[in-house]
């Protein structure tokens, strides 16, 4: 079990905008679905676009979102894992190769193991480390497309990998923070990778889906394709750079400009109301429709441009039968999913939490998707496995499949 957590898991969620923290354990009725017993929230103004710049404000804001969920969980929260985030994370492809020493040996795990550390010796520059690994395929004396080569015969082992990499600098300013908090991070994982386990099933996985989390400050990509990771990118753009477009178009403040967002934008096109009234203090703000339409339209299209790019590097632009989910947030903009079908040309839907027990009323909303996805992290891994643990979820999840049954029952 994870440390001194034993019976339960916490996901943080340390975002642009907001500090996001959620208990969770297995349920105790026996049921098989991970059960939400303590959740917390707080404003985070230490951040830019998804990178610490603040360590103590960070570190405040971490403290205020843990206390709350210790108290409605009435657990105490020493560890938790944690999201990477910024858009200084990368995906790059990675193989690597060894030879098995006697003539078609069965493969066991440690020369799998062996393969995909190989697959990690790959040039980088000295402010950058290695945070997860992906193992895509392998490929055993010519035969491509293997899954698992445990248990086959053969004498050479190659694997198609994708490596996530982060800067150095900022992975030490967020543990900093932690440390401040006195909140120890057991695992590092990239946003749209948490929030890929909470709303994703495996048959999309298999056919081909595009993640798109967008935050307040970054935009996490990550796409699946045959049940395995096969791009991971963070775009510098989420939902505040909408609040700023309209604060500079409307000609008013940001909290106005942030109200006009989250009460009045809209990208279905509506002829419904012709002004939107914001009433601040003793004074009411009018603003056309049409002109908040159009700010928060242009940002929405260009941050589809920015996704349709990173689609076309790994040429499934427009090519993904499992199409676009969307989550985060900026998600919850009314209309987001007809108007990313018609930009990317691609099935597009809003995610939505699988299986999950306890307390859902309030993490049902968009913006929790990816602290809940966290957590779930949090029950897959275990404290022996490094951050980069050379396995893709789901054979993770395959790992531990007896381990976490006996500790249901």
């Amino acid at each position: 079990m994870n440390g001194s957590n034993q019976d339960y898991f916490i996901g943080l969620d340390v975002g642009t905008s907001t500090v996001r923290c959620v208990v969770g354990m297995f349920d105790p009725n026996g049921s098989n679905m991970p059960s939400i017993i303590g959740h917390g929230q707080a404003k985070n103004q230490g951040m830019r676009r998804g990178a610490v710049v603040h360590v103590e404000e960070v570190a405040e804001a971490i403290v205020h979102a843990v206390t709350e969920a210790e108290r409605i969980s009435g657990k105490s929260i020493k560890h938790a894992t944690v999201n990477v985030n910024g858009s200084h994370v990368m995906g790059m492809n990675s193989q690597g190769v060894i030879a098995i020493s006697t003539a078609n040996r069965e493969i066991i795990n440690e020369d799998r193991l062996r393969v995909e550390e190989a697959a990690t010796i790959v040039n980088l520059p000295p402010n950058r480390e290695i945070i997860q690994f992906f193992a895509k395929n392998y490929s055993l004396d010519g035969q491509r497309n293997i899954k698992d080569p445990v248990g086959m015969n053969g004498v050479r082992l190659e694997v198609d990998a994708h490596i996530v990499t982060a800067a150095s600098p900022n992975l030490r300013n967020l543990d900093m923070a932690m440390e401040r908090a006195e909140v120890e991070p057991l695992h590092h994982t990239v946003s749209g990778l948490a929030a890929a386990e909470a709303v994703l099933t495996r048959q999309q996985k298999e056919a081909g889906t595009a993640l798109v989390d967008i935050g307040a400050g970054t935009t996490n990509l990550i796409v699946f394709e045959d049940g395995e990771v096969q791009h991971v990118a963070v775009l510098p753009i989420g939902g505040q750079h909408i609040t700023n477009d309209l604060a500079i178009g409307l000609k008013t403040d940001i909290d106005i400009a942030e109200r006009a967002k989250v009460e009045h934008a809209n990208l279905q096109p509506s002829t419904k109301k012709a002004t939107a009234n914001i009433k601040a203090g003793d004074r009411t703000h009018s603003f056309p429709m049409e002109e908040i339409g159009m700010i928060v339209e242009a940002r929405v299209e260009e941050l589809l441009e920015y996704v349709d790019k990173e689609l076309h590097k790994i040429k499934r632009s427009r090519k993904l039968p499992g199409g676009i989910v969307l989550t985060g947030g900026t998600s919850k903009l009314p209309g987001l999913d007809e108007f990313a079908r018609e930009k990317l040309q691609l099935p597009a839907r809003i995610g939505k939490l699988q299986n999950i027990g306890g307390l859902v009323d309030t993490v049902e909303d968009q913006a929790f998707v990816t602290v809940v996805g966290l957590m779930l992290l949090d029950m897959l891994l275990l404290p022996s496995l490094p951050p980069v643990s050379g396995r893709s979820t789901d054979s993770a999840k395959a790992m531990l499949g007896g381990l976490l049954g006996r500790f249901k029952r």
